[in-house]
């Protein structure tokens, strides 16, 4: 059998997430392999744009995957996936993501832009919500090691408003961020 590029993979999984959200007899676990099809199969994204999911804060996963259900947060192929699940479904999910392995940092990063960088995440005090490994915590995402492309995404996200948290902590931090703030911190923290 041929294998699929990851791109191809993602399409096939948004192309069968309705089928999949109303087989109501398919467990967490059977869902889980469309799940990393998109974020990695290890946990660690190789598509643009979607995050890396491995060792994320369980009940990270389980709010974002109810916010996905009950469409509080709008992305067409995590809605499509989530819609059906149970509350037992999203903790077994979320359970199952947190015990992949976190990816790595992405390698060789710049000595000056890491300090430069490390200096503007402590004035926002990134470790205090993130810790201070940035690995999350409880209802907090690990940001440490995910991909630049998305970190960069979702803080100019919530700088506009056009993705709000369940918490406005970080829409208010994101108020402070120039463009360069946003690209440094992305860099720094894909790095980490």
């Amino acid at each position: 059998m041929r294998r699929l590029a990851p791109p191809a993979l993602c399409l096939l999984a948004l192309l069968t997430a309705p089928a999949l959200a109303e087989s109501a007899g398919q467990s967490a676990a059977e869902r889980l392999p469309a799940c990393l099809a998109c974020h990695g199969e290890g946990g660690t994204s190789a598509n643009p744009g979607v995050p890396s999911l491995g060792a994320m804060p369980a009940d990270y996963v389980v709010t974002q995957l109810y916010l996905f259900r009950e469409r509080q947060r709008v992305a067409d192929p995590m809605n499509a996936m989530a819609e059906g699940l149970s509350d037992d479904d999203l903790r077994t999910l979320g359970e199952a993501v947190a015990k992949l392995p976190a990816p790595k940092p992405e390698a060789n990063p710049d000595p000056a832009r890491m300090e430069s960088a490390r200096a503007l995440a402590a004035k926002h005090q990134c470790g205090s919500c993130h810790g201070a490994d940035l690995a999350g915590q409880d209802q907090i995402p690990r940001i440490g090691a995910q991909r630049e492309d998305y970190l960069l995404a979702t803080l100019r996200a919530y700088k506009s408003g056009a993705r709000a948290g369940y918490d406005p902590a970080m829409n208010e931090v994101a108020q402070g961020l120039s463009e360069d703030d946003i690209a440094a911190l992305s860099y720094y923290l894909a790095h980490r």
